[in-house]
């Protein structure tokens, strides 16, 4: 599959010229070298997009579900024969080791579309209440504005319910992961989207971003992103009262209760932690342990993150890339000192870059023991392979640091008693919590409460978001 023309757009069923470029540099976080230049469109491309999806919607709302569906199934044929080219653009624009870019990043699109055609096999658009007929409806022309750090992920977990919906849709991706997004387009064209319906801009937050999130032609904003964009988002909505759902920052809790496998749960979620390089909102980056088992879990932790591999991201032998550019790099360092110079006990890694490698913007997995509630790390979202160990002295303390943070996204608890662990699972204040490590479940819905969010994806969940829901009283009567 041929890499798609950067300087274009993708409205109304075409690749078109942007009304006024700027030139973004794409740079491998790997190498710190160039490999292509982006254009960044402004409000008058994302207008342009808005009027096509309008123009598309009334017809494309009122197609068969069952055509949607099959819609659907030839996204995911073609999804499925480009895997590789998906799986080395991910590998290129974000640092993602080539197996993680296989298995973790470019397997998220199917797993997706999958769950998602399954939804629909079921749902039900229409049923009865007494006489009163329920109708579920497409909300309308959607805004998607998704993030750099699970690119095909969350483009699929907005664009697919979006289009099982009935709605036409506006995406604007991160500017650092746009490569993806734009070979995910072509997917669609050829799969047969109708023009109109689905419209790519590529831009910024504060230019395109804006444009998408205020403009009155839109119904609804889906943003995934952090919670400070998000809140910027909310405020550029506002005005035109559309709906916005929005999954955002997350500080995760990892409770290990005093029965566990210890030595077993603290490789684990360490290696949760450093999952996509720590890029990820919902990971475990706070384990909770007894306070007489600090020293025990600051060790073991310290060993698992000695045996990850940092390198090259083409070698299948690399288990960690980098961040995803300097910015990301810079801040995560500035973290990991602010920890040191505010007193916890680093036990590995560190600001340092690794010695084996002379370019790239690697973090060393890091560990840090001794952590207090108060501390910095403990309570802002680093978004790189930092773990933070925090002790408590009983179950309620235990649940009461867990839920003292501003975020609600995810949270982790591990117990061989499992009454024990679900009841504390009951507790945990997180849109996910996850018990005893386990597998994923793409049929799960995915969102936060507190400032982690609102709204859900994944599942049916996610495809209740792009949908209004219509009461026709008296539909039954004679």
């Amino acid at each position: 599959m041929a890499l798609p023309d950067l300087s274009r757009f993708y409205i109304d069923g075409a690749w078109v010229e942007p009304v006024a470029a700027r030139p973004f540099p794409l740079i491998d976080p790997a190498t710190e070298t160039a490999f292509g230049t982006l254009a960044l469109g402004s409000a008058e491309d994302v207008d342009r997009a808005v009027r096509a999806a309008r123009a598309a919607f009334p017809a494309f709302s009122e197609t068969a579900p069952a055509d949607r569906v099959a819609l659907l199934r030839r996204i995911l044929a073609l999804f499925e024969e480009r895997f590789e080219t998906f799986a080395e653009t991910i590998r290129q624009e974000m640092g993602s080791p080539i197996g993680f870019a296989r298995k973790g990043q470019a397997a998220r699109g199917p797993a997706h579309l999958n769950a998602l055609i399954a939804v629909m096999e079921r749902f039900a658009f229409e049923e009865d209440r007494g006489t009163t007929r329920i109708r579920r409806e497409p909300i309308g022309v959607c805004g998607l504005i998704t993030p750099w750090n699970w690119p095909i992920n969350q483009i699929v977990v907005k664009i697919a319910p979006a289009l099982a919906a009935g709605c036409t849709m506006v995406l604007k991706p991160s500017e650092y992961s746009a490569v993806s997004a734009m070979l995910f387009a072509q997917v669609l064209h050829d799969a047969g989207v109708p023009p109109g319906v689905f419209n790519l801009v590529n831009g910024d937050g504060p230019g395109v971003g804006a444009a998408i999130a205020a403009h009155p032609g839109i119904d609804m904003v889906s943003f995934t992103g952090s919670t400070r964009a998000g809140i910027e988002i909310a405020r550029a909505a506002a005005p035109t009262i559309k709906r916005v759902a929005q999954e955002l920052g997350g500080k995760s809790a990892n409770i290990l209760l005093e029965d566990v496998d210890f030595d077993q749960a603290v490789r684990r979620g360490v290696a949760a932690c450093c999952t996509n390089s720590g890029q990820s909102c919902s990971i475990p980056t706070r384990m909770l342990v007894p306070r007489a088992r600090m020293d025990e879990a600051a060790a073991i932790a310290a060993e698992a993150a000695a045996g990850f591999r940092l390198g090259p991201t083409a070698d299948p032998e690399t288990d960690l890339g980098p961040v995803v550019n300097r910015t990301q790099y810079e801040r995560v360092v500035g973290l990991i000192r602010t920890g040191i110079a505010e007193g916890a006990r680093l036990v590995a890694g560190g600001p340092d870059r690794p010695d084996h490698l002379d370019r790239g913007f690697y973090v060393r997995p890091t560990i840090f023991a001794d952590v207090t509630p108060e501390m910095t790390i403990a309570r802002e979202e680093i978004f790189g392979p930092v773990l933070s160990i925090l002790a408590y002295d009983s179950e309620d303390d235990a649940v009461a640091i867990a839920n003292g943070s501003r975020y609600g996204l995810a949270a982790y608890v591990q117990g061989r008693d499992r009454d024990r662990a679900r009841a504390v699972a009951r507790r945990l204040v997180g849109g996910q919590v996850h018990i005893n490590y386990p597998p994923p479940d793409v049929h799960a819905p995915f969102g936060g409460y507190r400032q982690s969010g609102n709204g859900r994806e994944w599942g049916e969940a996610g495809l209740q978001e792009y949908l209004e829901t219509k009461a026709m009283i008296g539909f039954g009567l004679d």
